[in-house]
C-alpha cells in the first residue's frame, strides 16, 4: 500500500527550507529518489521517497509553493523532516522546473493546476526553464 505524507508546514534553519508533515502511518527510513510527479486533483507536486522497495509519496501542496519558489530562487537547500527522518529533496529544483515547463498552458493538467502553477512559478521576470 502506498504511503502518503502531506508536507504542510515550512520553517527555516539557517539557509535550509525545512518541510514538515504528519502521517498516521508508520514511516521507516526514507531515501530521496530525485523524482517528482504531479497530482493535479490535489493541486500538489509529489516527491517520491524510497522506503525499502516501495515509494512513500511526499505531497507538496499549492499553499507551500511560494516558499518553495523563494527557496529555489535563493538556491537554499530543501529538506523534509518526518518523525526521525531528515532527508534532502535532491533534484527537486530540476524536477519542478521540468514539470512547470510541461504544465504551462497544458490543459491536460486541469485549468486550476495550470493557473496556480503559472501564477506562482511563472512571471515576466523569470524563466523556469533556465
Amino acid at each position: 500500500m502506498r504511503k502518503k505524507v502531506w508536507l504542510n508546514r515550512t520553517s527555516y534553519i539557517e539557509n535550509q527550507l525545512i518541510l514538515e508533515g504528519e502521517t498516521t502511518e508508520q514511516i521507516g527510513e526514507l531515501s530521496p529518489s530525485g523524482q517528482l510527479i504531479v497530482d493535479s486533483d490535489e493541486l500538489s507536486f509529489v516527491y517520491l521517497a524510497e522506503e525499502g522497495d516501495e515509494y512513500t509519496y511526499l505531497y507538496l501542496p499549492d499553499f507551500i509553493w511560494e516558499e518553495l519558489k523563494t527557496a529555489m530562487d535563493k538556491e537554499n537547500e530543501i529538506f523534509v523532516h518526518i518523525g526521525n527522518n531528515k532527508m534532502p529533496l535532491i533534484q527537486l529544483k530540476d524536477e519542478i522546473e521540468y514539470l512547470i515547463f510541461n504544465i504551462e498552458g497544458n490543459s491536460n493538467y486541469g485549468e486550476e493546476m495550470v493557473n496556480k502553477v503559472e501564477s506562482i512559478f511563472i512571471s515576466a521576470d523569470s524563466n523556469p526553464a533556465n
